[in-house]
């Protein structure tokens, strides 16, 4: 159901909290849907179910802009991306559906399991491929194959996320392209790419069972897309190199801190 929720003050606020976040969730290949929860339940005291589906409206516009800015930037990978959209798809309908069953203290809960879950999962990727260079381990390669099968399983579980908490899911989809070694700026790129695709796909089965209030999803996409076209150009002039470790170790704090905060709310 779509529904327009009358206007408060507060709401001016939006623009610039959707323009941060569309600027970091392009930047970093989350989507921003991740920030939005926490944002649209903790601050702004819009009910979980609500809260999923205008997350997931707002989401849109971060997946479509940011994706193409980092295409024209070279930083997608279209056939390995493809193996996850795909899955994903199927994984967001199905998530959408979960969503009603549950009630707004455990969407709360589950979202900050799954969130602290995740970044554990990257947390100890990173350090098995950092004990396997010190070590002077080389790891293998994985087949054509490998890659497709996992990028499916990562991509059907990112879907589920997607449809049920009304987040970008990508935080699956990265532990499993961490995992693969990827460089940090193919992985933010081809993430926000599947991050478009299961938010459309979510989205448009949250049309069908979830709320969407069309209020909330102007005030925050008149800043998400802004910063969304920023955040892929600010990425291409940036030299990552050694700052990858640290950039990942903060991603995945910040993802426990949410998830913490999350567990208590609920």
């Amino acid at each position: 159901m779509i529904f327009h929720s009358s206007f408060e003050y507060y709401y001016l606020w939006l623009p610039l909290i959707g323009f941060m976040i569309g600027f970091i969730g392009s930047l970093i290949g989350g989507g921003g849907g991740f920030f939005f929860i926490p944002v649209l339940t903790l601050i702004f005291h819009v009910p979980a179910h609500i809260a999923v589906a205008t997350s997931l409206a707002a989401t849109l516009p971060i997946g479509i802009v940011g994706s193409l800015g980092h295409y024209r930037n070279d930083n997608i990978n279209i056939r390995l991306g493809f193996a996850f959209a795909m899955a994903g798809i199927a994984g967001a309908i199905s998530g959408a559906s979960l969503t009603n069953l549950m009630t707004t203290g455990q969407l709360k809960i589950s979202f900050g399991i799954y969130s602290i879950l995740m970044a554990l999962l990257m947390l100890i990727s990173s350090w098995r491929t950092k004990r396997a260079e010190a070590n002077g381990i080389e790891i293998p390669e994985r087949s054509t194959l490998q890659k497709i099968t996992r990028g499916s399983f990562f991509g059907f579980l990112s879907g589920i996320i997607t449809g049920t908490f009304g987040t970008s899911g990508t935080a699956p989809v990265q532990a499993g392209m961490f995992a693969m070694r990827m460089p940090i700026k193919l992985v933010v790129g081809t993430s926000l790419m599947i991050s478009a695709v299961n938010t459309f796909s979510a989205m448009g089965a949250h049309f069908l069972v979830g709320n969407i209030d069309l209020t909330l999803v102007f005030f925050l996409t008149a800043g998400t897309i802004i910063g969304a076209l920023i955040g892929p150009k600010f990425l291409a002039g940036v030299k990552i190199g050694r700052a990858e470790g640290p950039i990942r170790l903060y991603y995945a704090l910040g993802m426990v801190a949410f998830g913490i905060i999350m567990i208590v709310s609920g």
